[in-house]
């Protein structure tokens, strides 16, 4: 398209792949799976299949910080989902979340097997079934249960919006970047303002609502997100930023952000997670060094 201004909608929109960008292989307009691929299966009582995008992380964030608190009920197997090659799209993974989006959780603890997906309803899920990191009292529960909403809404302006237009369209366009940069800025006031009377989203509670927060807003004020913090004046927002440093110092935080990661340092990226001591063992850097040849 050679000219954005005399674009003009036509009566009936028709797909077309080859003008959608980045992403073209993994977005269309139909549901359902397009091949049979059976998900594999752990032995641990929760399957995860996700990839490590920020709605990847708050599930793995959160069940790494239940398992700090010593609930073994816990474990899980990570797998990953590459999203860029279609994995979400197979009938395996359709069948646990009909909408082909990261994260699917599976619960086999239950007398039938429990799918899960959405990434809020399966914090709110999990934090429900240990209860942990979802405040008891009515006043506070409420609070975490408004920030998570908020969030879920919030998200697709970042993500979808923001995201896809300042990073990943094949053309940059100033309308759309400045209509979703003002939005996303305005939401980094929104927190701001909150976080300049609280410690945390709920209060003086950390809970899911600061994990579903902290991977998005808080890879946006560490530069950790679409390398925009300098674009969008991140360090502005002094109190988010002070937030998401002291989330970011939390080991489960260390440890849940970097499941089913495949990108940055390889240090950062743990591909699967089976088992605790993978943290140590099978991160990419370790995986890789194993590999090549050795000394003749």
């Amino acid at each position: 398209m050679s000219n954005l201004d005399q674009y003009e909608p036509p009566q009936v929109w028709q797909w077309n792949p080859e003008g959608s960008g980045t992403w073209a292989n993994i977005n269309r307009p139909v549901a359902g799976p397009t091949h049979d691929q059976v998900l594999p299966v752990g032995r641990h009582p929760l399957q995860l299949y996700s990839m490590g995008t920020p709605n990847g992380q708050k599930v793995t964030i959160l069940l790494e910080e239940l398992l700090a608190l010593g609930l073994q009920e816990a474990e899980y197997d990570a797998h990953l989902i590459q999203i860029a090659r279609g994995d979400q799209f197979g009938s395996g993974f359709v069948h646990l979340n009909p909408n082909s989006k990261i994260p699917a959780l599976l619960d086999r603890s239950t007398p039938a097997p429990t799918p899960v997906f959405e990434s809020g309803a399966i914090l709110l899920y999990l934090a429900e079934k240990f209860g942990q990191f979802l405040p008891r009292t009515p006043h506070g529960r409420t609070q975490c249960l408004c920030w998570l909403f908020w969030q879920v809404g919030s998200a697709p302006y970042l993500g979808g919006g923001f995201g896809h237009f300042y990073r990943y369209a094949p053309t940059p366009i100033q309308y759309c970047i400045d209509r979703f940069a003002l939005e996303v800025k305005r939401q980094l006031d929104v927190l701001n303002r909150h976080l300049e009377q609280h410690q945390y989203m709920a209060g003086d509670q950390y809970s899911i609502a600061d994990i579903a927060i902290w991977p998005w807003y808080g890879g946006v004020v560490q530069n950790t997100l679409y390398d925009a913090a300098q674009f969008l004046d991140a360090q502005s927002y002094t109190h988010v930023v002070r937030w998401a440093a002291e989330i970011a110092r939390r080991p489960a935080v260390q440890r849940g952000r970097i499941v089913n990661r495949t990108w940055g340092p390889l240090a950062d990226q743990l591909h699967e997670r089976h088992d605790a001591s993978d943290f140590d063992q099978r991160t990419q850097d370790k995986v890789e060094a194993e590999t090549q040849p050795g000394d003749a």
